[in-house]
């Protein structure tokens, strides 16, 4: 007898709570292999594949694409230990009640792991789908007659309602988040039209209702207390990447006390030696340097003579933690929005070095690539606005580290040079730091040493 088990939204780790579904990969009477890969999710860190850690056939999809989930919702249910799908002879009948994933699993038919970020062990490429031919070969899901094959998921039950509108009777709806927002506007779920398969109210549908949108959704109750859109105006969700951004931003600006400070530097011996460094032999085909490469490893050597500026505050425990390891990150904007891929081990890296992992790094942003492990753990930021063409700026901290240098564009300037006004390539540099860490004399030191090696390159030749 088939036994059909739940499996639900796996903590992805690194704190994410939440993620949305970017791409099914499998369809309802699939056959899956146990850790297969099933859906494709964006959190806000980076896309992830989520493998099933249980094979057999599956008998239900719970959420749309672009739906978001939170951790622990259902994601499908999966029937385990049913016949052949060639003979259909247990499908048939009717499906017993789901199991929950955490409970005990046939023998052989689970590979007893949780996805915790980076799937349950599954190889690197993916394994094809196999789809039985009989329609008959998906049981059916719990409380609802069999679903034949031509429809793509089951109608998922709607989960226990947590306000009084949800009582007064059937609504289609599978994410808490879509019922939190419903709520926060005063809206009647039930005067929603879902969008979604099988009627299923998606928070598309809600934010429609919110603006008024009647081709797509109607509202009904009157509104609550509190800031609703009366007027026209277009209103963006924050969640994915800019949700997470303007969270760590937020925070930032909440629990640390920064201060910055900033100063030119004449940046032309900097660029003379990198255009040196490039033409020194390798052939065209060589990797350049960049100049952000050059700047991470001034950053790195600075951190070295300045360790109070590597480090983070225990608040809880009232305790400045000095970090033995320099984990260099860097912002880079990319069609998904603003990322900060992360350079571990940077101390121990020379420019090459530094410059291969950054280039990595940044193909990997710009092709969505980039996993939870590429984009935590930073411990100091260099931030290059240069690249939009400003000159200066006032970086906000990466919290929970305690400090950032921006780096301005680098452009042609009147400039006194070794007593005569020359035109000389300037850069503005801008060091925001929490001042709970150290004073202004430890920063305007860190900064200081940072345009002397812009200025003299030799000066960090001992370095190199």
């Amino acid at each position: 007898m088939a036994q059909v088990l739940e499996f639900k939204l796996p903590d992805l780790g690194e704190g994410l709570t939440e993620a949305e579904i970017v791409r099914w990969l499998v369809e309802v009477g699939d056959v899956v292999a146990i850790d297969q890969p099933v859906v494709e999710v964006e959190t806000a860190k980076a896309m992830v594949e989520v493998p099933c850690p249980y094979g057999g056939v599956v008998t239900a999809r719970f959420g749309e694409e672009g739906a978001e989930l939170p951790v622990g919702a259902p994601l499908l249910t999966v029937a385990v230990g049913s016949t052949s799908p060639g003979t259909g002879r247990e499908a048939a009948g009717p499906a017993p009640e789901p199991a929950s994933g955490t409970g005990p699993e046939p023998a052989g038919e689970s590979s007893g792991n949780v996805l915790v970020g980076y799937g349950t062990g599954a190889p690197a490429a993916r394994r094809r789908r196999v789809r039985p031919t009989p329609v008959t070969a998906a049981p059916a899901v719990a409380r609802s007659a069999p679903a034949p094959a031509s429809v793509p998921a089951a109608t998922p039950v709607a989960d226990p309602a947590p306000a009084a509108e949800e009582t007064r009777g059937p609504v289609a709806v599978v994410s808490p988040l879509v019922r939190k927002l419903a709520r926060e506007h005063g809206l009647d779920l039930r005067q929603i039209t879902g969008t979604g398969r099988d009627g299923l109210i998606l928070r598309t549908d809600v934010e429609s209702a919110i603006k008024g949108d009647a081709g797509r959704s109607a509202t009904a109750a009157a509104p609550v207390a509190g800031p609703v859109a009366e007027a026209a105006g277009e209103r963006v969700p924050l969640r994915g990447v800019r949700g997470a951004v303007a969270d760590k931003l937020a925070r930032s600006r909440r629990e640390i006390p920064d201060a910055t400070c900033w100063v030119d530097a004449d940046a032309t011996e900097l660029m003379a030696a990198r255009a040196a460094m490039n033409g020194a032999g390798g052939g065209a085909a060589a990797p350049k340097v960049s100049v952000l490469a050059l700047l991470a490893r001034i950053c790195t050597a600075a951190l070295a003579r300045f360790p109070e500026l590597n480090a983070t505050v225990d608040a809880e425990a009232r305790e400045i933690v000095r970090l033995p390891e320099i984990h260099l990150g860097f912002a880079a904007q990319t069609e998904r929005g603003l990322v900060v891929p992360v350079v571990r081990g940077a101390h121990a890296r020379n420019v090459e070095s530094m410059g291969a992992e950054i280039s990595r790094l940044t193909e990997a942003g710009r092709a969505g690539k980039l996993t939870p492990a590429d984009l935590t753990g930073g411990t100091f930021t260099l931030n290059n606005y240069g690249v939009f063409g400003v000159d200066g700026s006032t970086p906000i901290i990466n919290h929970p580290e305690a400090a950032m240098l921006g780096v301005g564009r680098i452009v042609p300037k009147p400039w006194v040079h070794e007593g005569q006004l020359a035109v000389r390539q300037v850069v503005q540099l801008s060091l925001t730091f929490d001042h709970r860490v150290c004073d202004g004399g430890t920063a305007g030191g860190f900064l200081r040493y940072v345009a002397d090696c812009v200025e003299q390159p030799a000066v960090l030749l001992r370095t190199l």
